[in-house]
């Protein structure tokens, strides 16, 4: 058995997003090579990867989100959602819109177009980590069911979204366990996953340290996240394809009885964390917004 066969995409339509960079755009490179008709989302970047159709929109915006829905395929086999943005000091709620709220949108709006045993495949961060502390609230947020419902509770909430990126990355873990038997997806065998990256080198990671810092200074920002993640568990920067060849796979038939599952991939950092906590320590982000 080849390849493409193993892996299950030769000739089948996939969409892409965040596609023009890092993850996104490492997971498109292997779906073509793979023989994916691979439809893309991006920002205004340059695609480098041959696709089929690319499709230029700002996912912050719910009418920008519903005119794209319009042009996708009609047939998508697999999806792929790996959009987001980082987190400055004054864009908690896009962060939320573009991190969260889009792909829950995309998903729940492109499942009718996903034939049975088709996947949907997204792309969170062990920002997400300890999730477990912040279910409810994350719940309250997706059953508010409706795009601009989910909204106006942003907005009636400011003080949840301090930690906006990690916040975002909570609730994108809770809704892969939350989502994954309901009949939205079970009912069909649609599989949902995310992927939880490390520290990775892409598009985004200047802004990350930047944001970091305090003080808008890059380079500081990047030996704080290195002192933090890196020297205690002899870590190191992934780069992107380490993050979006694995995400394929798990979009793949290679993973065709998983769902529901959150994938670290983060050289052990998560295991690190694990430990401390059952160890009564904690001295890291996870969870804790309510």
């Amino acid at each position: 058995m080849n390849s493409k066969d193993l892996f299950g995409f030769d000739g089948k339509t996939v969409v892409v997003s965040g596609a023009s960079s890092g993850m996104g755009e490492a997971a498109a490179a292997l779906l073509t090579e793979l023989g994916a008709k691979v439809y893309a989302i991006a920002n205004k970047k340059k695609i480098q990867v041959p696709v089929e159709k690319r499709y230029n929109t700002d996912l912050g915006d719910k009418r920008n989100i519903d005119a794209l829905i319009a042009e996708l395929p009609q047939h998508i086999d697999a999806l792929f959602l790996c959009q987001g943005m980082a987190q400055t000091s004054d864009n908690h709620l896009l962060v939320q819109k573009v991190n969260f709220l889009s792909v829950m949108y995309m998903a729940e709006a492109l499942l009718g177009r996903i034939p049975d045993r088709g996947s949907v495949t997204l792309i969170s961060s062990n920002g997400g980590f300890n999730w477990q502390k912040d279910f409810k609230i994350c719940r309250e947020v997706i059953d508010i069911g409706d795009y601009d419902g989910i909204v106006a509770w942003y907005e009636a909430n400011p003080d949840k979204l301090t930690d906006a990126y990690c916040f975002s990355k909570r609730c994108m873990d809770f809704y892969t366990v939350y989502r994954a038997h309901d009949p939205l997806y079970i009912g069909r065998k649609i599989r949902l996953n995310c992927i939880n990256p490390g520290t990775t080198i892409t598009g985004l990671t200047d802004e990350f340290n930047r944001f970091t810092s305090g003080t808008d200074d890059a380079e500081e920002g990047r030996r704080i996240l290195e002192k933090l993640f890196h020297e205690s568990w002899d870590g190191h920067w992934a780069s992107a394809a380490e993050m979006g060849y694995p995400m394929v796979a798990i979009g793949s038939n290679l993973f065709s009885y998983m769902t529901g599952e959150i994938i670290s991939l983060d050289y052990g950092l998560s295991a690190k964390w694990t430990m401390e906590e059952l160890n009564g320590v904690t001295n890291h982000f996870g969870g804790g917004v309510g």
